[in-house]
């Protein structure tokens, strides 16, 4: 693995196959930081929703609370976004997605200072994350999964609204929110 130049970096382990299966190695600190990827996990989370075009996000914690966030797909398929929310990003706003799933193994590295959500693509679908802050309720925040100004195009079909959670279902639109992230002088790229 290389370092990547952008912030949110596409993780795809490496899988080891036999007769019997597969072994990967999902996580490892020095390997991370040849990618550039610094921080200590402290908290692993796990989700289930069981409807599919189930929507969690978009979500982050702020400063001096932040999250660094290794995402996974441990069971069906999802749609997993980062938007950049740094203050005086060049690339403020933007966002890149991947599709993650049991069977593809990759991962998503989400920085402090993006907003994070994913859409599940099947029914029952399992998500795993490393964070690198436990779960800080006064901290909390979010932005809208619609906002025209960021324009996720999410792989929903026409016609059918995802299943939000209340609090998804009423964050703030970007312009409303008055980011507490700095920018680090590395804007988001493509995920290679």
């Amino acid at each position: 693995m290389n370092q990547s130049s952008s912030p949110v970096q596409l993780i795809v382990p490496r899988r080891h196959g036999d007769a019997r299966g597969w072994f990967t190695e999902v996580y490892s600190e020095p390997v991370f930081a040849a990618r550039g990827i610094e921080c200590r996990f402290v908290q692993d989370n796990h989700s289930l929703s069981a409807p599919q075009f189930t929507l969690r996000g978009l979500h982050f914690q702020t400063p001096p609370r932040g999250q660094d966030k290794l995402v996974r797909c441990i069971r069906g398929r999802i749609f997993d976004v980062a938007v950049d929310v740094r203050k005086g990003s060049p690339t403020y706003g933007h966002w890149v997605g991947a599709e993650l799933s049991a069977e593809n193994g990759r991962q998503l590295f989400i920085p402090i200072g993006f907003a994070h959500g994913f859409v599940t693509l099947e029914l029952n679908c399992e998500v795993t994350y490393k964070c690198s802050d436990t779960y800080a309720p006064d901290h909390d925040g979010g932005i809208r999964w619609d906002d025209p100004a960021i324009g996720i195009d999410w792989p929903v079909p026409a016609g059918v609204t995802p299943e939000l959670s209340a609090k998804d279902a009423v964050q703030p639109l970007l312009a409303d929110f008055d980011s507490p992230f700095p920018y680090d002088g590395r804007p988001l790229g493509p995920l290679d």
